[in-house]
């Protein structure tokens, strides 16, 4: 399969409730299809958010489907950064969650990974991918690429809440993930906005998650529409004549 560049911008959201998931994806709706949901249980990073943040939340969540409570058009992914992805991945899959990233750092070795991904599956997960902290070698996931349906990029220094400037080492990152994986399909999420959207499609990147740039704008559909312009230009080749002129 030939890399196709063609860049989705995911708004995301560090929701304190169910409601907020089905609030935000309305509003979310009107410029976009994709809502990327951030799950944090308080131990593998500090943040906690929905469903840890009560017993009650989790209790709920067994029997509610999610994806049929939200706009028909939008389609829902979640990124868990807890410690044990397993049992809350299969939950989600069978609520309504399309696509489930779990992270490489919370696995002992390659098995234990490739269980837990094929269980997501199993549980009725469309695709399902390894997420990697910026500090954790890409080489870590190289005996799994092949089981997933993407890799997750974190783009900042510390995951877990949104407003973190850009790590520019992300650029790098993806560079190499791409030149080794150019059928992959790379994620990258934090500190993304119109300024390094644009960097990260050439480098190849083609799934982009968008927190505070969308979330602190006074219009977010312009914003959004803004973001996503910039990412395009991504897609063209670079005239030659202006790199020279540069340089």
């Amino acid at each position: 399969m030939k890399y196709l560049c063609d860049p989705h911008i995911i708004p995301t959201l560090v929701p304190g409730d169910v409601s907020h998931i089905y609030s935000y994806a309305k509003i979310i709706s009107e410029y976009t299809n994709w809502l990327h949901v951030d799950i944090d249980d308080g131990h593998f990073e500090s943040e906690v958010s929905w469903p840890y943040r009560d017993p009650s939340q989790r209790q709920e969540l067994q029997t509610c489907n999610i994806g049929a409570s939200v706009p028909p058009r939008v389609s829902l992914e979640a990124h868990l950064m807890i410690l044990n992805p397993r049992g809350l991945g299969e939950t989600l899959a069978r609520a309504g969650f399309t696509r489930l990233a779990i992270h490489r750092e919370v696995f002992d070795d390659d098995k234990q990974a490739l269980e837990t991904l094929v269980a997501l599956r199993a549980a009725g997960a469309a695709e399902v991918g390894l997420a990697l902290k910026i500090d954790t070698p890409l080489s870590s996931v190289e005996n799994l690429v092949e089981s997933c349906d993407f890799i997750h990029l974190m783009s900042i220094a510390h995951i877990g809440s949104q407003g973190q400037g850009f790590d520019e080492r992300a650029l790098s990152r993806v560079e190499e993930l791409h030149a080794s994986h150019p059928e992959l399909m790379v994620a990258v999420d934090g500190g993304i906005s119109e300024a390094t959207v644009e960097e990260l499609v050439r480098a190849g990147a083609n799934r982009l998650m968008v927190g505070h740039a969308l979330a602190e704008s006074g219009h977010p559909a312009k914003t959004y529409a803004r973001i996503l312009e910039r990412a395009m230009r991504g897609c063209a080749p670079v005239d030659s004549t202006q790199e020279v002129a540069k340089a």
